[in-house]
């Protein structure tokens, strides 16, 4: 693993990626720190998570796996959109969110926090939302996870007509559209699609990646719920 992370470095990629899961809290620790030391970023998959936290009988749910990750070592991690296709309820996501990013969250059990838990000094992690995400997606992706996020298109951005990086074009209008509506005051709920469509009128890419996404629908049941 050290040695995959040490010939990563020495390509000179800012990057690299590790399942904590499946890999162990030990060496993900191990090479956390080696990654911080080497100044790579350290991507944080959670394969396995599913086989955990989505058993009933044992009570362990995904924020227990976020808190452990955050004391074990990285840099951002997948978390769930809340909307597409990995859904889960959105309180819930939001609360393990904020034990992900925040210094000192308080108890909400409306969210899933059931005591306060108090981080002191130790380093936040950037939560990912990642899972069949597009640019309708956007103000509802902007609304949930604010600045401090990583909005990780897949297929939203492969799927683009002409091609990769048109897709990542109109995937960053969009974004921009979005933030600026919404330190605008404008509401991302209520006025989302409006918002989008507008951004389209001036940007062929967003306009050609609208019409393929418009009639994409995920009819999955919410998993994640307290």
């Amino acid at each position: 693993m050290l040695r995959r992370a040490d010939y990563a470095s020495e390509l000179g990629a800012p990057i690299i990626m590790h399942d904590y899961l499946t890999g162990g809290f030990t060496a993900n620790t191990s090479l956390a720190i080696y990654s911080r030391n080497k100044g790579l970023l350290l991507h944080i998959h959670r394969a396995m998570h599913a086989v955990i936290d989505r058993q009933r009988n044992h009570g362990m749910h995904f924020r227990v796996l976020a808190k452990a990750l955050r004391m074990s070592g990285g840099d951002h991690i997948h978390a769930g959109p809340v909307v597409g296709k990995l859904e889960g309820e959105r309180e819930v996501t939001l609360g393990f969110v904020d034990l992900l990013r925040d210094d000192y969250i308080e108890k909400d059990r409306k969210r899933g926090i059931y005591f306060t838990q108090d981080w002191v000094s130790m380093f936040g992690v950037i939560p990912i939302a990642s899972g069949d995400i597009h640019v309708w997606h956007m103000p509802a992706l902007t609304e949930i996870f604010g600045d401090d996020s990583v909005l990780q298109f897949g297929g939203g951005t492969l799927g683009h007509p002409w091609g990769n990086a048109p897709g990542a074009v109109a995937n960053h209008v969009a974004l921009e559209a979005c933030v600026q509506a919404r330190n605008e005051g404008r509401g991302l709920a209520c006025e989302g699609n409006e918002i989008i469509r507008e951004a389209a009128q001036w940007s062929s890419e967003l306009a050609a990646t609208c019409k393929i996404w418009k009639a994409i629908t995920f009819e999955s049941d919410t998993v994640d719920v307290l």
